[in-house]
């Protein structure tokens, strides 16, 4: 048992860890497609209509401690009515230094946001394609207009004016530069300090070189205060957007029709931030900037949380998500949309949404974005990706948000790449099936069945892996006061059945985190390595996962702790029951909130299960009020509403330490291994040195592995491969003393 305060954890637990290293390399490195985009058609011999297509791939390289991207390009062949052929062009090209990009409307310029080393010094650097070579190449650093630009899916955006002329961007607004003033200097003439009053206060203390600046939270620690920036592509030019009031953060920003005006979400900021990511309950509101009167409209209804403003092709309809503010970090969410678009005025808006089990199979949107290309040509359909129970699938949605249609698709978990002109780019993958890439050609309006996919890049099955959905029913018993019909599901993943004789597998259950989350029946490269190593891995979908309806979501509410752990173990009793699996080999593997889930059952199910392992778990709900980015959803999650000023009772504390794991820390028999990062904003690491503490007292067998660099995800290339390596080592290894015999690796390392 060791403490790693400065390192990653390499210390070599019995046997060695060469064949699972190798195994985990392998199945990581297969691709994922990230963006597409389809170019302007040309005529070719015959009859077919040939389209290009452009995609970018990212790929995990273990060996460079990175994941690479790269650009794969593919001629499609249309006939009218269907792909009927794809022509690979060329080989993959690593894209390096590239932070976004975006092509034009058009498709005859492209706008890259990059960067370069200028005596050590990083230069952000605007670079604008075409098809003769590279016109513009602005050093938006040198030109000191703002700090750096946002390249994250909260606040980012990178839109190009219908006219090709401007393009629009966020950026981190522009800080004076520190000043060191003298104490006579620091209070305006002829006031002392004392009588400045609270108005005058900054312009009193001028020197901000220690000033805090409040930020959005974990993963977007260095945002604080956004600002909207158009770049003039002729001149060179940036511009800075005035008359955006001064309590919201602009982002996700869009040019409204003809370029004279942009559209944004705007989030409040007020009295301080909240934590973003992962939450869509943040108090925002969608605004228009009139850039002629530079005057700013409020589009959507006040006190709701919104995101994702998508404009139609003929740009008279707008759609965006909206939900509401606090309560559960994420939840069932509507579509609006203003039906007649007008730059003063808002004709009316039509909703649709599903907060509940509906007899279609339709369980509501979750989406935490829409695609940024997500309107059909003919401005009538909206296709988007949403989780339904276990799966993620594409809903086509009708203009009138009267209905909707889930597009027929193979099993399996589909993310919408776009819709570009009328065809329809999708990534889809399988438990134990890495993504692969398919088009095809968009029916009219109601007869999306017919619609035939065609392969553009294929993935193989990956062998010696098997899954399936358990439906779980909880019965009246464990929660009293909650209805029993809320039926829930767990993926179970498992090497196949000898055919030979029964052989049962040794079992790891896990939990999803958030709570708010879902384990949707996607590729998953440590789950199928578990497998490949003899495990079966149970992934479960608790009530108060997304894709269940808003009810499932409700039912968590005051109960976390409770209704999250029993359905765990209720998940674990029936997947004893229905497959082959050792009860006497059961590990616990999970992160954040599902850690938080494991480490009540071992508090609780002291017998059960012989090993856990757990990312960034939450061990004390009390103590994360003052050192977590989101301190409202510690009193949500007992039931207790928040407001910004609330100040916590003993009883509010008293409350959030009962539903807490280390309530039940006494119990605990189980080896635990705790990785966290130390730059975690969400669950502050020292959650797991109080949890490592105690454990360690009472002679429990305890690990800590403290990853210096990394925040809550800890999902740096390196950081996420030795985290699954200890991991597995730390099962494998307690599991294997269960069996009674010596740690043996069920694999051979791979061969490529």
């Amino acid at each position: 048992m060791a403490y790693y305060g400065l390192r990653l954890g390499r210390e070599e637990l019995p046997g060695s860890c060469s064949p699972i290293h190798a195994l985990y390399q392998k199945l990581s490195a297969f691709p994922s497609a990230v963006y597409a985009s389809v170019g302007a058609g040309f005529a070719a011999r015959g009859i077919a209509k040939c389209l290009p297509l452009y995609t970018e791939w990212c790929q995990t390289d273990l060996r460079r401690h990175q994941r690479v991207r790269y650009s794969r390009q593919y001629i499609l062949h249309h006939d009218g009515t269907a792909i009927v052929s794809v022509t690979p062009v060329g080989v993959a090209a690593e894209i390096r230094d590239q932070l976004l990009m975006r092509m034009s409307p058009s498709g005859r310029q492209k706008a890259v946001f990059t960067y370069h080393l200028e005596k050590g010094q990083k230069q952000e650097v605007l670079e604008v394609w075409r098809n003769i070579g590279r016109v513009r190449n602005i050093n938006l650093t040198a030109l000191d207009k703002h700090g750096k630009v946002y390249t994250d899916e909260q606040f980012g955006c990178f839109s190009w004016s219908s006219s090709e002329e401007q393009i629009l961007y966020v950026a981190e607004r522009r800080r004076s530069k520190a000043q060191t003033l003298s104490p006579q200097d620091r209070s305006p003439r002829g006031e002392k300090p004392s009588e400045a009053g609270t108005a005058s206060h900054h312009a009193l203390f001028q020197d901000e070189k220690f000033v805090y600046y409040d930020n959005w939270g974990e993963a977007l620690a260095d945002k604080s205060v956004p600002v909207l920036c158009v770049l003039n592509i002729e001149t060179g030019e940036v511009s800075v957007l005035e008359g955006i009031p001064g309590h919201i953060s602009p982002g996700q920003a869009l040019w409204s029709p003809d370029d004279t005006g942009v559209v944004f979400v705007g989030w409040g900021h007020e009295p301080f931030r909240l934590g973003l990511s992962a939450c869509s309950n943040r108090r925002s509101a969608l605004f228009h900037l009139d850039l002629s009167e530079c005057s700013c409209e409020q589009l959507s209804s006040d006190y709701q949380a919104v995101s994702s403003p998508r404009l139609s092709p003929d740009g008279r309809r707008l759609i965006y998500l909206e939900g509401p503010v606090f309560g559960p970090h994420r939840q069932c969410l509507k579509l609006q949309m203003i039906l007649t678009w007008s730059l003063f005025l808002l004709a009316y808006l039509r909703s649709l949404t599903k907060c509940s089990v509906s007899v279609s199979g339709f369980f509501g949107i979750y989406s935490g974005a829409l695609p940024l290309l997500c309107w059909t040509p003919d401005n009538h359909r909206i296709i988007l990706n949403t989780p339904q129970r276990s799966r993620k699938r594409a809903q086509i949605i009708f203009k009138k948000l009267s209905c909707c249609s889930t597009l027929e698709m193979p099993e399996g978990s589909w993310t919408v790449l776009g819709i570009h002109q009328d065809l329809l780019v999708v990534s889809c993958s399988s438990p134990n099936c890495p993504p692969s890439l398919k088009v095809a050609v968009l029916p009219p309006a109601g007869k999306e069945l017919e619609l035939q996919w065609v392969t553009v890049e294929e993935a193989s099955v990956v062998p010696d892996v098997e899954w399936k959905i358990l439906t779980v029913h909880p019965p009246h018993r464990v929660v009293s006061s909650l209805p029993a019909d809320q039926a829930f599901e767990a993926l179970l993943l498992s090497p196949p059945r000898s055919k030979e004789r029964e052989k049962v597998f040794p079992l790891i259950v896990s939990p999803h985190g958030g709570p708010h989350a879902v384990f949707d029946a996607c590729w998953r490269p440590a789950m199928a390595c578990f497998c490949q190593l003899g495990f079966a891995v149970l992934l479960v979908n608790y009530r108060g996962s997304l894709g269940f309806g808003q009810a499932s979501i409700d039912s968590l509410i005051s109960h976390v702790g409770i209704q999250d752990v029993e359905d765990t173990q209720l998940a674990v009793e029936l997947a004893l029951q229905m497959e082959p699996l050792d009860p006497n080999r059961i590990a616990l593997l999970g992160g954040s909130h599902g850690g938080f889930i494991c480490c009540h059952l071992i508090g609780r199910y002291p017998e059960r299960y012989k090993a856990c392992a757990v990312r960034s778990p939450v061990i004390n709900m009390a103590t994360l009020l003052g050192t977590s980015d989101i301190p409202d959803w510690r009193f949500s999650a007992v039931g207790l509403p928040y407001c910004f000023e609330r100040i916590p009772a003993a009883e509010d504390l008293a409350a959030m330490l009962l539903h807490s794991p280390i309530a039940h820390a006494a119990k605990v028999q189980a080896p635990v291994l705790l990785c966290v990062g130390a730059r975690d904003r969400r669950v502050s690491p020292y959650q797991s040195v109080e949890y490592y503490r105690v454990l360690q007292a009472r002679g429990v067998p305890v690990r800590l592995l403290w990853y210096p660099e990394e925040a809550h995800a800890i999902n740096g290339v390196e950081a996420e491969a030795d985290v699954f390596m200890n991991c597995a080592q730390w099962i494998t290894h307690h599991l294997s003393m269960e069996a009674g015999g010596e740690v043996q690796h069920p694999v051979e390392s791979p061969k490529d």
